[in-house]
């Protein structure tokens, strides 16, 4: 009757040993700089720019990227890390409760991009053979397109998920709803995933099943969005001139990004406390917003100072 409607209760990574897991989410992460690494060369390769400046640039995004995107999210959702458990905002563990190796998890990507942006400039600082816009101009490119995985590991680790929804277009995120913990206790398996998977395979606890709600798979409806966010900003580049206007991919790129994330919001859940709710908005939108606004103004405002010879 609802052949979009579906349950999500999947292998999230792969035990290597003790409490260490490899972690799809972080295989996308993975993929998502190995894909931008590849377009920057070709850019690169294209434009006669020395490819000993590749590695450098990588490396200063892969650090702004992780560092900014991580204190991102302790600044604008989860500042009681501050003051509960300092030292999971750095390392890929948690402390408290108990201890844990999480992997390199609750990341914003709002601060993603201030740590982008601020890492172009300390870059851009050292090697100065071009300017800190035809830089970043190029750099959202591979950005656009490292988003749409990062999204899908979202997806498979069943968090950013969407409100509870009666469409036809529906997930039940089963370890959303249910911790490890509940889990094992529900159902009496000690092995975590074995409970996960009894309550999709078992008819012993369909009323487990039963209990978790359809959602919007909200990180679905970004990673879909943000192929065409590359696939524009690619086509731009390639295609047409613009490539030689100063700021205007990035602002393209801000632009477009931002006003994807803006209206996903709508059907999101909560990340975190919410400590901006105005009229009607939540933090991720009005976090958009000057986004947004800045991205206009490159596009349609910004005229670089002449090079002075």
């Amino acid at each position: 009757m609802y052949p979009l409607k579906f349950d999500w209760n999947p292998l999230t990574g792969i035990d290597i040993i003790g409490n260490f897991k490899l972690h799809f989410y972080s295989v996308m992460w993975i993929v998502a700089f190995g894909i931008g690494w590849y377009l920057m060369k070709r850019i690169f390769t294209k434009e006669k720019v020395s490819l000993e400046y590749l590695d450098p640039l990588f490396i200063y995004t892969v650090l702004a990227t992780m560092i900014g995107a991580r204190l991102g999210h302790v600044l604008f959702y989860q500042s009681e890390l501050i003051t509960q458990d300092f030292f999971s905002i750095f390392l890929p563990f948690r402390f408290y409760p108990r201890f844990e190796f999480t992997g390199f998890q609750g990341l914003a990507s709002h601060g993603a991009a201030i740590g982008i942006i601020i890492g172009m400039y300390l870059y851009r600082k050292k090697y100065k053979y071009k300017s800190l816009l035809w830089i970043l101009d190029r750099v959202v490119i591979s950005v656009a397109s490292g988003a749409i995985f990062i999204r899908i590991g979202n997806f498979i680790n069943s968090e950013i998920i969407g409100k509870v929804t009666d469409s036809s277009f529906g997930v039940r995120f089963i370890q959303d709803y249910y911790y490890k913990g509940e889990i094992v206790r529900l159902t009496g398996i000690k092995n975590v995933q074995k409970a996960y998977n009894a309550v999709t395979d078992n008819p012993q606890f369909k009323n487990l099943l039963d209990a978790v709600p359809y959602r919007h798979p909200a990180q679905l409806y970004e990673s879909f969005s943000y192929i065409f966010v590359f696939l524009i900003l690619w086509f731009f580049y390639s295609k047409t001139t613009k490539k030689d206007q100063t700021g205007f991919l990035f602002g393209l790129f801000l632009v477009l990004l931002w006003t994807v994330r803006f209206f996903v919001e709508f059907v999101k859940e909560p990340q975190g406390d919410e400590y901006i709710n105005w009229f009607g908005l939540n933090t991720g939108q009005w976090l958009s917003i000057p986004f947004i606004f800045i991205g206009f103004y490159f596009m349609f405002v910004f005229k670089p100072k002449p090079t002075v010879k």
